[in-house]
């Protein structure tokens, strides 16, 4: 039996092709709209069994309101989160504001229907140890919002760091690669763990999120500590 639902995203192409490619499934799509400042409007007036809502920022504050409202004025309606590469802020944000499940966005379509079907039948439509690692961070949240950048600087290789920074200072992929002595190709691929890993979709967000977190004035602080220690191993003991 197909699922009476809605798909919200800030991405009006995005919502179109989700919806189009769940009615072709079976499924009954109330609407497919954009932006998603309007979704806890339209969800509560249209009552699905289950809306797929789009967001980009996961970890941002507010990113979740239209959950809470949801659930507020429908608690009925099961809410599944679409969002980039998830962290355990952002998942535990979503659960905490009443989502019940979270799919990322490059999710194939049996992985959304399966998700879809889960969150109407009231169970966790979520990876079992994503699911563990948002109750952690619920039980324990970070002290300070500044261990956010030592949180995502741990994420990135040496490589990746120092991608990230010549992005943040507006270099292209060529002058990346030129800089760093690597192909175009290598440089590309580089970036795109990079904007994966900090879960943005864009070089502009890598460099914004990078900014507020303090997360280059830490990594400058490591890649000097790294150089001083190369330099000590080199010199011969006396």
């Amino acid at each position: 039996m197909g699922v009476r639902l809605m798909v919200v995203d800030d991405h009006r192409l995005l919502a179109e092709a989700l919806a189009s490619a769940l009615k072709l499934r079976g499924h009954r799509v109330l609407a497919a709209a954009a932006p998603s400042a309007g979704a806890a409007d339209l969800v509560v007036s249209r009552a699905p069994e289950v809306c797929l809502l789009g967001t980009a920022s996961p970890a941002e504050p507010g990113a979740f309101d239209p959950v809470v409202r949801i659930k507020k004025e429908r608690p009925q309606v099961a809410v599944v989160v679409l969002g980039p590469v998830p962290n355990p802020r952002g998942i535990a944000a979503a659960f905490a504001a009443g989502a019940s499940g979270y799919v990322r966005h490059d999710e194939r379509i049996e992985g959304v229907e399966r998700a879809m079907m889960k969150a109407r039948a009231g169970e966790a439509a979520i990876a079992p140890q994503l699911l563990q690692q948002a109750f952690e961070e619920l039980l324990h949240p970070a002290a300070q919002p500044d261990d956010e950048g030592a949180r995502l600087l741990q994420m990135l290789t040496p490589r990746e760091v120092e991608v990230l920074v010549r992005v943040a200072e507006g270099e292209d992929t060529r002058l990346i690669a030129a800089g760093m002595g690597i192909a175009p190709s290598t440089a590309r691929t580089h970036v795109q763990r990079v904007l994966m890993k900090l879960g943005v979709g864009s070089r502009l967000e890598a460099a914004a999120l990078a900014a507020r977190t303090g997360l280059l004035d830490r990594a400058a602080t490591r890649g000097a500590a790294a150089r001083e220690a190369a330099g000590a191993e080199a010199v011969p003991p006396p």
